[in-house]
């Protein structure tokens, strides 16, 4: 790249960086109010919240950064035709390709980094969110008992309290264990706490008393006691008895396609899964171009390009709209993810002939108009 392109490249790296930041900030605010309860329920440490946020952010910046880039774009070049530096460079001869190569350039970078992260790093952060989520179930299971409501713990137990002291301590407790219809269990304690050990996690409730009835001779008998411990180690959901998520699955566990043979739904998430991995980087590439044939073609005007750029946005904002319908469909049906690959290299031919186009417009001329020199010349 010449001197000038290598400014034009340098403003679209900020403007991206800047961009890419602003979206993060956004979405980590929103998953931070997700995760900060962990912290503030007490029990886990502030590490690992602050290591499940950073877990969050390849899970979204894949979607982020292609969008950055268009942000960064319409900003730059705006900026630039407001302050008629464009048009500047434009009756220098500098042509629309010319222009767009900085952002071009910046745009395959996208992609590959996009690639990367689609590839490798996504697939091991989610794994690795999954992970942590079962750690923080089995570890801190206290931290997810909401006061004064019925907690479904598992499958057919439900645990309810009233509040909880900072100390960890839980009051007012009842128990329901119905994972045995016919003898229902109910425990109600006046305190209890909820310990983790090598065999697992257990509620220890104090000074109370469990009912158990029969329900074939409807019976009813009472134990009291001082202590008492429940085993939660078969009520909590074990990591290694569930099926991996597509999205938790590495790109080669993907192309194996392991999964059971009469799971074709399955099947068909696993392969849309994978082929948007592929797939999706090369919207970047599709929105950098839309974007730069909407404020690179045509005559230039000093006053703004306010509606170029909303063309633009929404052109950006229906092709990721298309993006993420095609992934779905293709969940259902595999027809479609030809589609997947089509529709963002569709959107390559349109955008470059646009530009195109704009090589036979002179700043402040409309295409056919005639040469002021000319007409002069003429009179």
């Amino acid at each position: 790249m010449n001197r000038l392109q290598r400014y034009l490249f340098r403003n679209l790296l900020i403007a991206t960086l800047y961009s890419t930041a602003g979206l993060t900030l956004t979405i980590w605010l929103s998953q931070s109010l997700r995760l900060i309860e962990i912290v503030v329920s007490a029990g886990a440490p502030m590490g690992m919240f602050l290591w499940l946020l950073l877990l969050t952010v390849p899970t979204f910046l894949g979607i982020v950064l292609p969008l950055a880039l268009v942000g960064a774009i319409l900003f730059t070049y705006n900026k630039m035709a407001t302050d008629s530096e464009l048009v500047v460079m434009r009756a220098a001869g500098v042509g629309p390709f010319s222009l767009s190569k900085p952002a071009l350039v910046l745009a395959v970078a996208v992609t590959v980094v996009v690639f990367t992260l689609n590839v490798w790093i996504t697939p091991a952060a989610h794994r690795e969110l999954v992970r942590m989520e079962y750690t923080v179930r089995s570890d801190y299971s206290q931290l997810f008992l909401r006061e004064g409501v019925f907690n479904e713990v598992g499958e057919r137990f439900s645990v309810f309290l009233r509040d909880r002291d900072s100390d960890g301590n839980l009051h007012k407790v009842l128990i329901h264990d119905g994972r045995q219809p016919d003898k229902p269990v109910t425990i109600m304690g006046d305190r209890a706490v909820m310990q983790t050990g090598p065999d697992g996690t257990r509620f220890v409730v104090y000074d109370g008393n469990r009912q158990e009835l029969d329900r074939k001779t409807n019976r009813l008998s009472q134990l009291f006691f001082d202590r008492y411990a429940v085993d939660l180690k078969a009520v909590a959901p074990q990591a290694a008895e569930r099926w991996p998520d597509a999205r938790e699955r590495t790109t080669a566990e993907l192309m194996d396609g392991n999964v059971p043979a009469q799971d074709d739904r399955m099947r068909r998430g696993l392969i849309a899964e994978l082929h948007h991995r592929f797939s999706s980087p090369l919207l970047a590439l599709s929105y950098a171009l839309v974007a730069l044939a909407a404020l690179l073609s045509g005559e230039f005007n000093r006053r703004g390009q306010s509606s170029r750029v909303t063309i633009a946005v929404l052109l950006v904002m229906g092709l990721q709209s298309a993006a993420l319908g095609l992934t779905s469909l293709a969940g259902k049906a595999t027809v479609f993810v030809p589609l997947m690959y089509a529709m963002p290299l569709l959107v390559l031919l349109p955008a470059l002939w646009v530009m195109s186009r704009g090589l036979s417009l002179r700043p402040g001329r409309r295409q056919g108009a005639p040469d002021a020199a000319a007409a002069g010349r003429a009179s």
